[in-house]
């Protein structure tokens, strides 16, 4: 069976789309960005036709629960398409959000809004999060904690971060992101 390669991002409003659509373009890769929206707008068979429709490999997709504090649509669908045997999670970015019940994620590397590579955590403006433990905290990205994904970045709100990540400048921190989880999957880059 030849599986469809996806990186996972847990955030889908239309800045995050922008943001994603414009690294995409820069990198070469697919960014599905009917799965948009806040919450996602598709459920996990429908996403699944969307990757699989897709030109070639890797595929972004979206997933947003809009805030939801229980499993959400954008949990559900994210849980259905990574744990499909005809789809290989490369990796995923966790959007940090300002979410005080959150348990979080940990993640392997994060990066702040001025685009460096950290071994702390960040928040949702991408400040560095001195006093926690490599870990985003989010509302979509818990369900990450069930899921054998290879390899998390931690990231704060794709396109905004203070305006350090915004699409006129080449959404760079949201690139970056992108680029660690290719570099990982292409050559296992650390």
């Amino acid at each position: 069976m030849n599986k469809r390669k996806i990186i996972i991002v847990t955030d889908g409003d239309q800045i995050a789309r922008q943001a994603l659509e414009k690294a995409a373009e820069q990198l070469g890769v697919r960014c599905i960005s009917l799965s948009v929206g806040n919450p996602s707008p598709f459920g996990g068979p429908e996403l699944v036709d969307l990757v699989k429709q897709a030109a070639y490999d890797p595929v972004i997709v979206m997933f947003d629960d809009c805030g939801d504090e229980k499993e959400g649509i954008g949990e559900q669908s994210l849980k259905y398409v990574a744990t499909r045997p005809d789809i290989d999670v490369i990796g995923a970015i966790a959007v940090a959000f300002n979410c005080k019940k959150s348990k979080g994620t940990p993640v392997h590397v994060a990066i702040d809004r001025n685009g460096q590579i950290i071994s702390s955590s960040v928040d949702k403006s991408g400040q560095i999060v001195y006093d926690q433990p490599l870990r985003i905290l989010g509302d979509t990205l818990e369900v990450l904690n069930e899921l054998p994904i290879p390899f998390v970045v931690g990231i704060g709100d794709l396109g905004k971060m203070q305006h350090q990540d915004e699409v006129k400048i080449g959404a760079p921190v949201t690139t970056k992101a992108l680029q660690l989880i290719l570099c990982k999957f292409q050559h296992g880059c650390q």
